[in-house]
């Protein structure tokens, strides 16, 4: 077993059970004369991350070559996933994907869901949450749509440069087909919203404004004057947040988010070669009759005793049909069910301390390099992510000592060449960060010893 759930109450119980007092009681029959007595010579107690580092270690012993050290990220994290996750994802009574069609015989799914939404409004601030979506991108298209569908006969969709590339992708591909006009603004040297674009495009046509924060670059937006501004042209604020990052930053709610969407692979979901993915969507109370996807809720049943029900699906494709501005017909409960778990195991406090470790190696790093002369493109706060300018000798010297130093922007903005979206969690190890940032001294020293010998030949 990857976890083993019992506490010591439950263990004092199961001993009371078959009339034993404690543990050692059920070796009477090995005789004194052959047990071990004494303390066992083991090394200084570690955490259950750090074990699993130096297992992992040990066992790449046997490996020929060079263990990479990835700083990759853009949107899919490599988080630390307590073991509580996996072990509750197989149990059998867990163990679908799907939510169900027979509600009334299916009470753990649907009080699974209620629970999860019930956490993502916690975490959001936000009056409501439904059962979850297929990913952030997904979710985003939705909060547009909804948005749109709110503001009746305004059509125009402010998007900033700041958002992720993908998203920006899907949301394109969805809206190709509908009434509804993308406008694109900049972003200033910061790497934030430039806020006089923002105020040039908004009219009385504008539906809703996307602000994403962290945005794609890491950076942190100034939200609340961006909600302002948008509120004052009548339009809706939709914010693409990131989950980890709430627990050091303020809440959609807080910041005057109308909507609010993100993609929560960060809790408890593993990389896996792109997906699956899930999708959070949150929003305020006003909207529950046009939130898409579904929402489970608490009642009592004839008997008066509690009971969990799928409260509404509005607008989906069964119900509504051709009329229908949402085809979302199910959501990722399984993954939902991951979260749920994952942010129970952590708690408040466990969640908050696994942010502040992400962002203490984020800064480490960042400092590292910056010391070491390396360029920083967007020198603003941030969280988990940092662009910096590395140049096509410094890559292959880091790739050639097994570090993946993050995703090369260039193809999406050709504006950043040699730009680098670099990314640290709480699982990356202090080691590789120091390694990082000594190659990059290295490199750069030999690159001005070059210069100056070139300088002292002329």
């Amino acid at each position: 077993m990857t976890y083993i759930p019992h506490t010591e109450e439950d263990r004092r119980k199961m001993l009371a059970a078959i009339g034993v007092e404690r543990l050692e009681d059920l070796y009477a029959e090995i005789p004194e004369s052959v047990r071990f007595t004494g303390d066992l010579p083991l090394p200084p107690a570690l955490s259950q991350l750090e074990v699993e580092r130096e297992i992992g270690r040990i066992a790449n012993e046997n490996l020929q070559g060079i263990l990479l050290d990835s700083f990759l990220g853009g949107g899919v994290y490599d988080h630390y996933i307590p073991p509580q996750v996996t072990a509750t994802l197989g149990r059998p009574e867990f163990y679908s994907a799907y939510t169900p069609y027979q509600a009334e015989v299916s009470q753990g799914t649907l009080q699974a869901m209620f629970e999860f939404q019930t956490m993502v409004c916690r975490l959001t601030g936000m009056d409501l949450a439904n059962a979850s979506m297929y990913d952030g991108a997904s979710a985003l298209v939705e909060g547009v749509w909804m948005a749109a569908t709110e503001s009746r006969k305004r059509t125009k969709v402010i998007v900033p440069r700041s958002l992720h590339p993908r998203y920006r992708g899907v949301l394109r591909t969805h809206l190709g087909e509908e009434p509804l006009t993308i406008v694109e603004i900049p972003v200033d040297g910061e790497g934030r919203i430039d806020q006089g674009a923002l105020r040039a495009a908004l009219d009385d046509e504008t539906a809703v404004v996307i602000a994403q924060n962290p945005n794609y670059f890491g950076v942190l937006e100034e939200l609340e004057e961006l909600a302002k501004l948008t509120h004052g042209a009548g339009a809706l604020f939709l914010q693409v947040f990131e989950p980890l990052s709430l627990g050091l930053v303020q809440s959609p709610a807080d910041v005057g988010a109308d909507i609010a969407v993100a993609e929560g692979q960060a809790l408890g979901v593993p990389m896996n070669y792109g997906g699956p993915m899930i999708g959070l969507f949150t929003c305020k109370e006003k909207f529950l009759r046009k939130m898409p996807g579904r929402l489970a809720g608490i009642t009592e049943d004839a008997d008066g005793e509690r009971a969990f029900t799928l409260t509404l699906q509005t607008r989906e494709q069964h119900i509504r049909r051709g009329k229908a501005t949402s085809n979302i017909c199910t959501n990722q409960q399984l993954l939902a069910m991951a979260a749920l778990v994952h942010l129970a195991s952590l708690g408040e406090g466990g969640f908050r301390r696994a942010a502040l470790l992400t962002q203490e190696r984020s800064l480490r790093l960042r400092d590292g390099l910056s010391k070491a002369g390396v360029k920083l493109t967007h020198p603003s706060a941030h969280f988990r992510e940092f662009v910096a300018t590395l140049p096509a000798g410094l890559v292959a010297e880091l790739r050639a000592n097994g570090i993946v130093p993050g995703i090369a922007l260039e193809e999406d903005y050709p504006e950043l060449p040699d730009a680098y979206l670099i990314t640290t969690t709480e699982k990356t190890a202090r080691d590789s960060i120091d390694r990082f940032s000594a190659i990059a001294a290295r490199w750069a020293g030999r690159k001005t010893g070059e210069i100056n010998a070139e300088s002292s030949s002329v």
